[in-house]
């Protein structure tokens, strides 16, 4: 289990095993999402679109289905290229 403790002020430190993770540096964004169960959620918000244009440039030959697409730049950013 990874725990953050909130300061007076709201603000939660990342854990560094978290931000190691999820690739998170300064600036990054995140989403913090409340479930209809209550639970909360916390999303890395994508990176912007000039820092991930061109990803898929050497191997755009064929179409590909968006469901692929989207597969492919989660392994992208999991592997820090994007």
């Amino acid at each position: 289990m990874t725990i953050a403790t909130v300061t007076s002020k709201g603000q939660v430190t990342i854990p560094k095993k978290v931000r190691e993770h999820f690739h998170l540096q300064t600036g990054d964004k995140l989403d913090f999402q409340i479930e209809v169960d209550g639970s909360l959620r916390v999303y890395p918000i994508a990176r912007k679109v000039s820092e991930v244009f061109g990803v898929f440039a050497a191997k755009a030959t064929t179409a590909q289905s968006t469901s692929a697409i989207k597969q492919r730049l989660r392994q992208a950013f999991k592997a820090g290229k994007i």
